[in-house]
């Protein structure tokens, strides 16, 4: 199936869909670092993703950013994942100091190409950055990226001019950029819960 009948197709998982849960570290309750944010749902949705992949023996991938400054610093508590996410065994775990969970340690595009595995789910946090650029990675190299936008969050932030734009603004233009650019399926945890189950 290529990436264009993907989008056009009904909603279905591949017995090794791979979950991404990407960077849901203890850092990002520093609201005072990081501002407001959207979905205060986000980590219950992930948690729910996570038993599913696991009730179905569907593989998991625990991602962790490593940030020179801020709360997310290497041997820091925020860097430490929230403890849902800590007290699983992934499959792989990958540590990265960019935005793009394929740029991190070990390879996780040689990973997939060496399992066969060509679907790939992506939840965490931020939306519109490291979820974002990996979903876009994911579409580039041909996978079938599928994004959750309710299983993850973003923070507001300000552009150039000056103007903060709300989370659920940022999150939003994200999940349309990557559905009308056809860099993966935006869907919700509900679908993807339902189609775990068929």
């Amino acid at each position: 199936m290529t990436n264009t009948d993907a989008f056009d197709a009904p909603l279905t998982l591949a017995p090794d869909a791979v979950l991404l849960v990407i960077d849901v570290q203890q850092g990002f309750e520093d609201q005072d670092f990081w501002g407001p944010r959207d979905n205060p749902r986000a980590e219950q949705r992930i948690a729910e993703l996570i038993a599913a992949w696991q009730a179905t023996g569907r593989p998991i991938v625990t991602v962790q950013h490593a940030s020179r400054v801020g709360p997310l610093v290497e041997g820091t508590p925020g860097y430490e994942l929230k403890d849902f996410v800590a007290a699983i065994t992934p499959d792989l775990h990958i540590t990265k100091t960019v935005n793009s969970a394929f740029y991190g340690t070990p390879d996780l595009h040689a990973w997939l190409q060496e399992r066969g595995a060509r679907q790939v789910v992506i939840t965490g946090i931020i939306t519109n950055v490291c979820n974002e650029t990996t979903a876009r990675m994911a579409g580039n190299l041909g996978y079938d990226a599928i994004f959750p936008t309710d299983a993850m969050h973003s923070f507001d932030m300000t552009g150039p001019d000056g103007t903060t734009v709300p989370a659920a603004e940022l999150a939003r233009a994200t999940a349309t950029t990557l559905h009308a650019m056809r860099f993966a399926k935006v869907v919700t945890t509900e679908a993807l819960l339902r189609a775990a189950k068929a």
